[in-house]
């Protein structure tokens, strides 16, 4: 018998149990904490491997409509299999029902989705090791096998601390930029506007459509565009004060530094006074304290908040009254 037809273990089993656990859409800090458990046990991690090997090997075969079909096949229960009469051989077999098979296959199409709201903010630990912190209002999508650690940015915000494992990349893929890390710390934004990168820690590619790759520097960030991708210097503690609950403005614009804070409101600011809109203001706030913000502001720049329909509030220039 051939290491490859050995019948599947207890472990293998439990391996392949987990890597469908973790490729569902929804995966629990508990679940998470489960699986770092289970995979202290040498006979685990081993198994593990194997199910991650076993994975690359269908990802492989993924563009051949044969394989596809039959795999699919393989994931509805029937009576008999059918796989249009056509004699695939025990080597593709062994891949699908050596103990493994339907697991890798929920896996390999599956990807785990984390969001959170308006005004929330979310910790996640990735089964390798990596942590995300997702901003407000934010979507990513994750898969993660053998080969490498893909995460794409479907809205918003996130910081990333990149567990190193040289082995298996590790890309973040927003718009039409991607930033590749082995082991680092970096923040990546989305916007009409575009994606910004950050650097925190360590060193990242960003590549962008229509312009050369650029290697960042702790400190530097990258703003992607049509054109490609410009770097430049920037306060990474100030830039990423968000994963802390915390924004911090120093000179910022007052229009541009309410639309900073807007995007953690239910009910936002509205700010109707064009004499001061880029006017530069600097201070600390609460991720969230609209009330902290706008008495701020007001105090600044002799604004006078308006409640409006429906929760929103509205800052325009104070009425001087007649004597």
């Amino acid at each position: 018998m051939s290491a490859s037809q050995k019948p599947a273990t207890a472990a293998d089993r439990e391996a392949a149990d987990w890597f469908a656990r973790l490729g569902s859409k929804s995966v629990s800090t508990e679940a998470l904490q489960a699986f770092f458990t289970w995979r202290e046990i040498p006979e685990n991690a081993a198994a593990y491997k194997r199910q991650e090997a076993n994975w690359d090997r269908i990802g492989q075969l993924k563009g051949d409509p044969e394989i596809h079909a039959m795999l699919q096949d393989a994931g509805r229960p029937k009576s008999r299999r059918s796989f249009g009469g056509r004699w695939l051989g025990p080597a593709v077999m062994a891949l699908v029902f050596a103990g493994v098979g339907v697991g890798i296959y929920q896996v390999y199409y599956a990807q785990t989705a984390y969001e959170t709201d308006v005004g929330e903010q979310k910790s996640i630990q990735l089964a390798d090791g990596s942590f995300v912190r997702l901003d407000t209002d934010s979507r990513i999508r994750v898969r993660l096998n053998g080969a490498g650690r893909k995460v794409e940015l479907l809205e918003g915000q996130a910081l990333f601390k990149v567990a190193h494992d040289a082995r298996r990349p590790f890309t973040v893929s927003a718009g039409g930029a991607t930033v590749t890390a082995l082991g680092t710390v970096f923040d990546v934004r989305r916007s009409s506007q575009g994606v910004e990168v950050v650097l925190v820690e360590g060193k990242v590619r960003v590549q962008a459509a229509g312009g050369p790759d650029q290697t960042l520097t702790p400190n530097q960030s990258a703003h992607t565009t049509r054109q490609g991708a410009k770097a430049q210097p920037i306060d990474a503690m100030t830039a990423t004060s968000w994963a802390d609950g915390r924004l911090v403005f120093s000179g910022t614009p007052l229009q541009k530094a309410v639309s900073e804070v807007n995007r953690y409101l239910t009910h936002k600011i509205e700010l109707d006074a064009p004499d001061v809109a880029d006017t530069v203001i600097s201070g600390t706030f609460r991720a969230g304290d609209r009330t902290a913000f706008v008495s701020a502001a007001s105090d600044l720049f002799s604004l006078e908040a308006q409640p409006q329909p429906g929760g929103a509030v509205k800052l325009v220039p104070h009425r001087t009254k007649n004597p």
